[in-house]
């Protein structure tokens, strides 16, 4: 069989993405959900499942559920009910998992995103609330598996998507777009490296033109989104594979080795009937209304989608720099505090993407670690604006030393540094003719036809200003001077 077996077929994958709430309290107790606490410091009798003790649903987690229900164009349920979900594992103390059954808060919603400048819209099936295990841990002891019990009820929520996607690029674009919301919305950190979002794609592959869904592969708990993509390219290797040899593909569950880049069989797949689901009898329903949900939308951020929009139709900017702004939330922040107090946007987006940014990367920061004030920066961009410097200058003396001394005005930085540009027309227009004298000749080959002379004259007037002349003005008055004809110098 030729290579080309491999374009008969299509790629179906659903996701299943796991967000932890960023909540102080455990979804069903009072126990910090605080990341990072020493091992088994965060338990309670409660949220250990001891006999006598009453669970109670954390009522910000349930808001965090509804803003990215909204986020995503879901219909919200108002009568949310909880159900157990029974099954062994040494990490989770109850023995059982309380979750959303047949209820989930959310349903039936979308979310559009950009793949490689084209759109894709997947659909969501449900968001529903639920509780995450404790983590075992396989590498400290050689004998032994180690169990902290601290992220035992952490609220979490479970995004799943229809099987809408069809290939790993795609998978991890839509998993940027869910990391972008919940960070924007404040629900979660995204943080796949830390565990505070994992993902657990739904795999399987049919020959193109088919409808019908075969067998497919959960490949669990992926902490990261290039190995989400790496396991779904794999998959559909293996899968193709063993449909051309005639094989016989079982529902089953899979993990994924990011070392060696394959996945890895671990257990048939669980059918719903495995879980023994029963409606949680220690917690009565919740209720959300309408006019909870209202005030809800009314206080949520503005999301990327949104801020995009604006960037381009209020703030003129191209679509590129948008996109690139709100990839980050805190960068898309400080720039909304620039926006506020300049008008001159571009310029702002410029320095933004530009000298910011290769600041931070150099230096293995984040914005949020970036300490120059934007009301201090707007400063700078209007020193270029009011021609007292220009970019090149602001950008490779100025503003390193105001990284350095953020509060320091740039005003007072370029007169200590003596960087303040002369704009003075007379001085100028003497410096362009000593200029001109100097290359009579080049003049001849100007009048002559050579246009790109130019800019030699420019370089030649900013040498002799020890670069202190307007490069724009300077430029603006050389032309003049030399379609003008008139100087000693034989123009």
């Amino acid at each position: 069989m030729s290579d080309d077996k491999y374009s008969k077929y299509e790629l179906v994958v659903g996701l299943e993405v796991h967000a932890q709430l960023s909540t102080h309290s455990k979804m069903y107790s009072g126990d910090s959900a605080e990341f990072g606490a020493s091992p088994n410091t965060q338990v309670s009798v409660i949220s250990l499942g001891h006999p006598g003790t009453l669970p109670m649903v954390n009522e910000t987690a349930v808001e965090s559920a509804v803003k990215i229900g909204l986020a995503t164009h879901c219909t919200i349920r108002y009568e949310n009910q909880f159900a157990r979900k029974n099954y062994f594992y040494a990490d989770l103390p109850k023995g059982y998992q309380i979750t959303q059954d047949k209820t989930p808060i959310c349903t039936l919603g979308k979310l559009e995103f950009d793949v490689n400048g084209t759109k894709k819209l997947v659909n969501i099936t449900r968001i529903h609330l639920e509780e995450d295990a404790g983590k075992s841990i396989h590498d400290i002891d050689p004998y032994f598996t180690l169990v902290d019990l601290n992220r035992a009820g952490v609220p979490l929520i479970e995004i799943v998507s229809e099987p809408d996607i069809r290939s790993g690029d795609e998978a991890m674009a839509y998993l940027n777009e869910v990391q972008k919301l919940v960070r924007y919305l404040g629900i979660c950190d995204g943080n796949m490296e830390e565990g505070s979002m994992r993902c657990d794609a739904n795999i399987s592959v049919r020959l193109k033109g088919e409808t019908v869904l075969n067998a497919r592969s959960e490949v669990k708990n992926m902490n990261s989104m290039r190995n989400v993509k790496r396991a779904i390219d794999y998959e559909f290797i293996r899968q193709v594979d063993a449909h051309e040899a005639g094989e016989k593909l079982a529902q089953e569950t899979r993990g994924f080795d990011a070392v060696k880049g394959v996945t890895l069989s671990q257990r048939s797949k669980e059918h719903a009937h495995d879980y023994r689901y029963f409606p949680e009898p220690d917690l009565p329903p919740v209720f959300v209304t309408e006019e909870y949900i209202a005030n809800v939308k009314a206080n949520m951020p503005k999301l990327p989608n949104e801020l995009i929009g604006e960037y381009i139709n209020t703030y003129g900017l191209p679509a590129y720099d948008a996109r690139i702004i709100t990839d980050d939330k805190e960068l898309a922040e400080y720039f909304n505090e620039l926006l506020a107090q300049t008008k001159n946007y571009k310029a702002a987006a410029n320095w933004i993407l530009g000298p910011v940014k290769n600041y931070l990367n150099e230096k293995g920061l984040e914005i949020k670690d970036f300490k120059i004030p934007a009301s201090n920066f707007v400063k700078l961009i209007a020193l270029i604006d009011e021609g007292k410097t220009n970019f090149a200058t602001a950008s490779a003396k100025i503003f390193p030393v105001m990284a350095e001394n953020p509060n320091k005005e740039p005003l007072q930085i370029a007169q200590e540094l003596d960087l303040i540009q002369n704009s003075d027309e007379g001085l100028i227009r003497d410096l362009i003719e000593q200029t001109l004298s100097k290359f009579p000749e080049k003049v001849a080959e100007y009048k002559g036809g050579k246009k790109g002379l130019v800019g030699m004259f420019v370089g030649e007037v900013m040498k002799l200003s020890k670069g202190k002349a307007d490069p724009k003005l300077t430029s603006k008055l050389m032309q003049e001077t030399l379609d003008g004809g008139a100087n000693g110098a034989g123009v």
